[in-house]
């Protein structure tokens, strides 16, 4: 499996940071520099299309993941090595992840701070996106993370928990991290459905992905995600957030603010503010959306 490795090295960096993770979060006494702000307006232009986040800020997401669980943590790795984005999980990455590269060249940053800027910039991006607090000051990385370290797309649930408990992540962290999903396109998994969706509306940030996959209507889903579904743990978590979003809400963004420092440094800085400060406008599709919303909850989520 793919996963087994990054348990054992993950090892190394839970347990100094399950108990300092809340005093990296406190204010720190240095403001953000301006430089992120003017980075924010250009992720904008990057993310957004029609009002809706697009598949780059899919790809910026999916990046954080990509870049953190293997060993070494969030240090830019993926973006700074080709050996490592051209394995073949990271394929669809590659452009998004080469032009992120570009703006922290450009705007003289670091490729590791970029990434994991973007990823909260671009959950915000999707109408309907949590705030994540957002972090900058670690330290790139040399080289290239080791091969085979994340979890293969149809992981089994307990092996799914091993793995981001081995990282210090609690099973209601990965139900809640999970439905980062509503966002996604799967390009590699199944070739002759390159490019579908894990739920009807992917522009958008809203509960549609656990519904959709409660009731079996996703356009695509990964084997995790019926897994998880279905186990004891997890299944009752994701299916409490298809009715509550606030709830989901709430649990994911500190899930993804502690992913955010997995291997950092603990002499951050606070740029939290640069990102978009409101949500998007809401489009029409919004109002497609919660008529799907209402139709599934009236007519099946009540079996559950």
């Amino acid at each position: 499996m793919h996963f087994t490795n990054s348990i054992a090295a993950l090892a190394f960096l839970t347990s100094a940071q399950a108990s300092l993770f809340s005093s990296l979060l406190a204010p720190r006494a240095a403001s953000c520099p301006a430089v992120w702000t003017t980075i924010s307006k250009e992720l904008t232009s990057l993310f957004v299309t029609n009002l809706q986040c697009n598949d780059n800020a899919r790809a910026a997401i999916r990046g954080v993941f990509h870049d953190c669980f293997p060993q070494g943590g969030c240090d830019g790795s993926l973006a700074l090595f080709a050996d490592e984005l051209s394995r073949p999980e990271n394929t669809p990455l590659v452009a998004t992840m080469n032009s992120l590269k570009a703006l922290a060249v450009k705007y003289k940053v670091g490729v590791a701070d970029m990434l994991m800027f973007a990823g909260s910039h671009a959950v915000v991006s999707c109408p309907g996106g949590p705030t994540t607090k957002t972090y900058i000051g670690r330290k790139d990385a040399t080289a290239a993370a080791p091969p085979n370290q994340l979890p293969a797309p149809d992981v089994s649930a307990a092996d799914a928990k091993a793995h981001f408990l081995a990282a210090g992540f609690s099973a209601q962290d990965l139900a809640a991290l999970i439905g980062s999903h509503t966002a996604a396109r799967q390009f590699t998994v199944d070739t002759t459905k390159s490019g579908a969706s894990e739920d009807s509306t992917p522009g958008l940030w809203d509960v549609l992905y656990y519904l959709q996959l409660i009731t079996k209507t996703s356009p695509f889903s990964f084997g995790v995600d019926k897994n998880l579904l279905a186990d004891s743990e997890t299944g009752p978590i994701m299916k409490s957030y298809s009715v509550n979003k606030g709830a989901w809400d709430k649990a994911y963004a500190p899930a993804m603010a502690k992913l955010e420092v997995l291997g950092a440094p603990f002499t951050q800085i606070d740029c939290t503010g640069a990102l978009p400060r409101s949500l998007l406008k809401r489009s029409a599709t919004q109002n497609y959306a919660r008529s799907i919303i209402n139709s599934l909850t009236m007519g099946k989520i009540a079996a559950f």
